[in-house]
């Protein structure tokens, strides 16, 4: 079985000009964009620079693959429930079944706008109550902003028609297409390939996992 059965295949070569030009048409990427220039500038106008500012940036880097790992099985992939009378669903999981239903859908691939605009509020309100330090906060804040802005690129880049170039971007971008085209239940990090998944058990070799009903169909239960 070749790589395009697995994966999908694309249907025209695109470059990163006009992939890029596709981006920049979707309101994440700016509303993302907005916390990152945001923290940045508020960063510099503070100033007091010190080095007790990086420790919690670098922990975030390290850590940022298990907290995909973790959005996309609890968050993203949450099996709908009846309690009572009540459905309880999210807009998140009801966007994120429409995406594997259609990964091709390009507006689909984004963080919905509904959800942006509470992380715009919630990303640098939180750090700024629970650092001691205002530098400190800021320099967090802009860490997730810039790892907000990689994960958006990332996954909008691995579901358009752009062929990868270097090794560590195939790697990305096989790993993620598994997930979407192979078996919905494996391969759950986004900007990385073989670091969450391989600590806790799903990124296993394609050809012993079976090809996935439900991988364009979430739980049954459709969009």
């Amino acid at each position: 079985m070749t790589t395009e059965n697995i994966t999908g295949t694309r249907r025209r070569q695109v470059g990163l000009r006009e992939a890029f030009a596709e981006f920049v048409r979707h309101p994440s990427p700016w509303m993302m964009a907005s916390i990152v220039v945001g923290a940045l500038v508020a960063r510099i106008v503070v100033g007091d620079w010190r080095l007790s500012d990086l420790w919690a940036p670098l922990a975030f880097v390290a850590v940022f693959p298990l907290v995909e790992w973790l959005i996309h099985v609890f968050v993203l992939h949450w099996r709908p429930r009846r309690v009572g009378r009540v459905t309880l669903d999210t807009l998140l999981a009801r966007k994120h079944r429409a995406h594997h239903a259609d990964p091709r859908d390009v507006p689909l691939v984004f963080i919905p706008w509904q959800t942006m605009v509470g992380l715009v509020v919630v990303t640098p309100v939180l750090p700024l109550l629970l650092f001691p330090r205002l530098g400190q906060a800021l320099a967090f804040v802009l860490t997730m902003g810039l790892a907000g802005m990689v994960y958006e690129w990332t996954h909008y880049l691995i579901h358009t028609d752009y062929k990868p170039r270097s090794r560590t971007f195939k790697a990305v971008y096989r790993h993620h297409r598994l997930h979407h085209f192979k078996n919905e239940n494996y391969w759950l990090t986004v900007t990385t390939s073989g670091t969450a998944d391989r600590l806790l058990g799903t990124n296993p070799d394609p050809a012993t996992v079976p090809t996935s009903p439900t991988a364009k169909n979430l739980h049954g239960v459709g969009a």
